[in-house]
């Protein structure tokens, strides 16, 4: 018997995956049971819907969904299940990834996406975001995360200290 899994990353195409990759790392590395599958909004609808329609009952809490261009995956993921749908717009269109956030962030009334920035800084704030969600009802990983928010603020500090302090205000 395998460990449910609490996250499904869909990606539209499977060239969407090297800027998946160090969030599905981040997962990994909180212990967060995820999975990853391709399923394009417009070339494998009736895959999509099945998937989404499936996706709480097979115990998924999250979904998030990386798609570009006309990047309806997110929607019509949202559109099939209850459970919370994170949108990550991907570039590699002649418009930078604008198409993408646009159709993505754009939702009717009813049809929540929480939607994150272009590309693969969207896909790992996703999966914190992810985190986030499932550590409402994870106290260690709630701690896990705040570990991680410290470990952002050492790093500035670390970065700080590489300017020469005679250019450096309040210190």
């Amino acid at each position: 018997m395998t460990a449910p899994t609490d996250v499904g990353i869909v990606l539209g195409s499977a060239s969407d995956w090297p800027q998946v990759e160090a969030a599905a790392a981040l997962l990994e590395d909180w212990g967060i049971p995820f999975e990853v599958v391709v399923a394009s909004a417009h070339r494998a609808p009736k895959r999509v819907q099945a998937y989404a329609r499936e996706a709480a009952a097979r115990g998924l809490k999250v979904i998030i969904a990386v798609a570009g261009m006309a990047a309806h995956l997110a929607g019509v993921l949202a559109a099939e299940t209850t459970l919370p749908v994170i949108g990550v717009p991907m570039p590699g269109s002649h418009l930078n990834g604008l198409d993408s956030l646009l159709s993505t962030v754009q939702m009717p009334a009813g049809v929540p996406v929480a939607t994150m920035a272009v590309g693969a800084a969207g896909a790992q704030n996703a999966a914190i975001f992810a985190a986030q969600i499932l550590a409402l009802g994870d106290p260690k990983l709630k701690e896990r995360l705040k570990r991680h928010k410290a470990e952002l603020e050492e790093e500035v500090a670390r970065q700080a200290d590489q300017i020469p302090a005679a250019y450096r205000r309040g210190e």
